[in-house]
């Protein structure tokens, strides 16, 4: 596939941005980033440790700047963080600066995933409540944001790779959004 644009892959913590989104810009020869490395890059301080000083506010304050950066630097794959969608201005940039996926996840698969994972929002005595209430949050934002909707549980890389190949090939086709 000749990447037209920007692939942007959203969805909730354990979701398999990170691992999708390397394989796929593996495959497709194009850079791969990560929103939240940058956000550690332009601030020299850790996702947790932003989190316990400038709070989650805080923390969405950098996010953002860095989206916006990285949604302008041309054709890549970049995985976002969990929360990204939860700004208006951060759903507008993806969604017209490149195609969207959302990988979806099960509340048993995401906390299968990130299980021994210093995850801020995490840190509470119920992860899987934790993680059902954001995602109960989030999903609707998730939707209206994607052009595209691929479920991670019980699928390989690989095959979670092909189909997002499948689908932006049609949508630059013209033939499915």
């Amino acid at each position: 596939m000749a990447a037209a644009n920007a692939i942007f892959l959203i969805g909730p913590m354990g979701s398999g941005k990170s691992t999708v989104g390397a394989s796929l810009a593996q495959r497709l020869g194009l850079d791969f980033r990560d929103s939240d490395d940058r956000v550690e890059g332009l601030t020299g301080a850790t996702i947790p440790s932003l989190f316990e000083t400038l709070g989650e506010a805080g923390f969405r304050d950098r996010e953002e700047t860095a989206l916006e950066e990285l949604t302008q630097a041309g054709p890549m794959i970049l995985a976002t963080g969990g929360g990204a969608v939860l700004r208006p201005a951060n759903r507008g940039r993806l969604s017209e600066r490149g195609t969207v996926i959302y990988l979806t996840a099960s509340v048993a698969t995401q906390l299968e995933r990130t299980r021994g994972s210093d995850r801020p929002l995490l840190r509470t005595d119920d992860p899987a409540a934790r993680l059902a209430t954001l995602l109960a949050e989030r999903d609707p934002l998730y939707r209206a944001t994607a052009h595209h909707v691929v479920d991670t549980d019980d699928a390989a890389t690989e095959s979670i790779v092909e189909t997002i190949i499948e689908r932006t090939e049609r949508s630059h086709r013209g033939t499915n959004r």
